[in-house]
């Protein structure tokens, strides 16, 4: 059991990226996240945080580099094998991402589509057995009464946990978190926080997630990473991280968006 619990699940080697001729993203980034852990990443906006995440389920290409999931490259990968590695990993926007029109349901069965041919997840053609499932998230998230609502019909913070719930209903091994609490209300973000925190104790997902908020990160994180200027700053322990690190992540100058 020892064994599992360090097997490494993303690994960045040497990844870097430019936009356009000079714009650094990342700047020669090695990372390695291990299965099962809670991972907060910390910067200043433009720091690369964002270019980060994304960088690992092909959401953005790298320049230079490779980006290992579950010990295979993601960079290297196309057709079918990208879509197989992708369905291990679950996005989490700072915007939520839901179809706004369409039923709290509806959105979380979405989690599910990965594993249907496009038409049937086209003509709503779900099994009984992932609507379940996705009633199943549903509660977890204490949003089972909100199951036919619009998804325009909620606060922002029920439409996050939505965006969560349809992540559990997806079951993957990985989950990624880009600024999820950024247009919450504290005790919301808190709230949305304690449901990430379930899906990684509870269900045993990796999660990584960026966060602006310090506080949030000293509670939730056990491992910080501080970017700045697309570079890794720091990597440790929360437990083991005093609060003057973050005055140093965060006094780096101000980086552009």
């Amino acid at each position: 059991m020892a064994d599992s619990a360090v097997k490494p699940i993303i690994e960045l080697k040497n990844v870097k990226k430019v936009y356009g001729k000079d714009v650094v993203g990342l700047k020669d980034v090695n990372l390695t996240i291990n299965k099962g852990e809670f991972v907060v990443i910390v910067g200043l906006s433009g720091a690369g945080k964002s270019t980060l995440l994304r960088s690992i389920n092909r959401l953005i290409d790298i320049t230079e580099g490779d980006i290992l999931v579950n010990g295979e490259s993601i960079t290297k990968a196309k057709g079918k094998k990208l879509r197989t590695l992708r369905r291990h990993i679950g996005m989490i926007f700072q915007s939520f991402n839901l179809v706004k029109r369409s039923s709290v349901l509806r959105n979380v069965l979405t989690g599910r589509v990965g594993y249907y041919p496009t038409w049937k997840s086209t003509f709503n053609l779900f099994t009984k057995e992932d609507k379940q499932r996705a009633y199943d998230a549903l509660q977890q998230v204490d949003l089972e009464d909100k199951v036919y609502s619009r998804a325009d019909e909620l606060s922002g913070g029920q439409q996050q946990r939505v965006a969560i719930a349809r992540v559990l209903t997806q079951n993957p091994d990985i989950i990624l978190a880009d600024e999820p609490t950024a247009s919450l209300d504290p005790q919301t973000s808190r709230r949305v926080m304690k449901d990430l925190q379930m899906l990684n104790e509870k269900h045993g997902m990796t999660v990584v997630i960026n966060l602006h908020s310090v506080q949030l990160a000293q509670e939730f994180g056990k491992r910080v990473i501080g970017v700045r200027a697309g570079e890794i700053i720091y990597d440790g322990k929360m437990s083991d991280t005093p609060a003057s690190t973050f005055d140093q992540i965060y006094s780096g100058g101000d980086q552009d968006e």
